[in-house]
């Protein structure tokens, strides 16, 4: 049921959002530049590896060595705008359509955090990772990653049909009170190192 509904609202959603899709692609084409989509490797159901769709936001300067700058210093304006209303997110309607993602689940992280976790937080592979989640309406990136992770695995135990539409509005509600979207600290989140319970 949970793969009937994210198929068939994925296919709804990417042919109404289509001249949106192509609008924000076109703008960020040029203000930002190429490449339009920002393309990585995350974990998916049982950390399997998949490519995660997002619109770009940030530039690619570096500094006199070579290495990228900080976030804070590449995220543009623009990209600010699109994080906002969570328009950076829209690509990965192609990543639901293809069964990759949920509408709802576990955010998918970095590969490079799967060795960190506690087998507890490891649970929250233990189903298909989603565009918004638990964690995503109960704080998102103003929390810190020990509550982020709780979250995601009280999800997993009592995911149902009707706790994925509730927080699916929770999130509407989320991004027009534009809330949580930036770690007090950081631009999105710091890097995860390990659980402090560990």
């Amino acid at each position: 049921m949970k793969r009937t509904f994210d198929f068939t609202l994925a296919l709804i959603c990417l042919i109404i959002f289509t001249p949106l899709i192509l609008v924000v692609a076109t703008l960020i084409r040029i203000k930002i530049g190429k490449p339009v989509l920002f393309r990585q490797q995350r974990p998916g159901l049982h950390g399997k590896p998949f490519i995660l769709y997002k619109f770009r936001t940030m530039t690619d300067e570096k500094d006199a060595e070579g290495n990228l700058l900080p976030d804070a210093l590449r995220l543009t304006a623009f990209g600010k705008f699109l994080r906002k209303f969570s328009l950076d997110e829209l690509p990965q309607l192609y990543n639901v359509f293809k069964g990759e993602m949920s509408f709802v689940g576990p955010r998918p992280l970095l590969m490079e955090y799967l060795p960190l976790y506690t087998p507890e937080q490891a649970r929250r592979h233990n189903v298909v990772p989603g565009i918004t989640g638990w964690a995503q309406v109960n704080g998102r990136n103003a929390i810190d990653w020990d509550e982020k992770y709780k979250l995601d695995v009280w999800y997993v135990d009592h995911q149902s049909f009707w706790l994925d539409l509730k927080i699916i509005a929770l999130t509407f509600r989320k991004v027009i009170k534009s809330e949580g979207i930036s770690n007090p600290n950081h631009v999105t989140m710091p890097f995860f190192e390990g659980s402090s319970n560990q």
